[in-house]
């Protein structure tokens, strides 16, 4: 299933709920304990595509599944979770590891994951300050995340609403704290194409 096919199935399934089970659906959606939070005002009074993009853009496409799928449950809409484990079963965005990759390997077989202490963190992350600090080509780097669906339309325009570039990085980097690798890879391999001297300078001091 494509990404732009998971937005469509999410929409239906909100479609298909009741005034009073959307409503459940969204108290329920910021009483879950699930990170990175959705904020009140961005979801209260909102149309049902308007939370579908809330969810995307603060999940991913295949975390907003698995999260709707714990809020229908959460709120006894039991038929609708089934329904949308039934349309999305052993499905996934596309956004894929590449092929011939092993899973901590980036773009051109680049070793993404970064150990600090004992635990491991993906490059974009270990180098999470200095990328705000220091990337310059933002708009370029939304460009190819919104077509690759990392982020939503609503959430490109709300970056590159922004300034400084500074503020415009750190706003980028909210998806991304409750995405997986795959979402990460698609960022680093922005990065190479846009800021390859400094991706390069980082990698050398690692």
């Amino acid at each position: 299933m494509t990404a732009r096919s998971i937005r469509v199935t999410l929409a239906d399934m909100l479609d298909d709920l009741p005034g009073k089970n959307f409503d459940d659906f969204v108290d329920q959606l910021l009483d879950c304990g699930e990170e990175p939070r959705v904020r009140r005002n961005r979801v209260e009074g909102k149309s049902r595509l308007e939370v579908v993009d809330v969810l995307v853009s603060t999940f991913t496409e295949t975390g907003a599944v698995r999260v709707s799928v714990e809020v229908l449950k959460q709120i006894n809409c039991h038929e609708q979770a089934n329904k949308l484990v039934k349309e999305t079963s052993g499905q996934s965005s596309n956004l894929k590891e590449t092929s011939g990759q092993s899973s901590n390997s980036g773009a051109a077989g680049v070793n993404t994951t970064a150990r600090h202490g004992r635990a491991e963190k993906h490059f974009v992350d270990e180098h999470r300050t200095v990328l705000i600090d220091r990337v310059t080509n933002v708009a370029s780097i939304l460009d190819d995340l919104l077509h690759e669906e990392v982020i939503s339309k609503v959430h490109y325009d709300e970056i590159m609403a922004l300034s400084p570039r500074q503020s415009q990085m750190r706003k980028l980097y909210d998806p991304l704290y409750g995405a997986g690798r795959a979402a990460k890879e698609v960022f680093f391999k922005s990065l190479q194409a846009h800021e390859n001297h400094l991706i390069q300078d980082l990698q050398k001091k690692e």
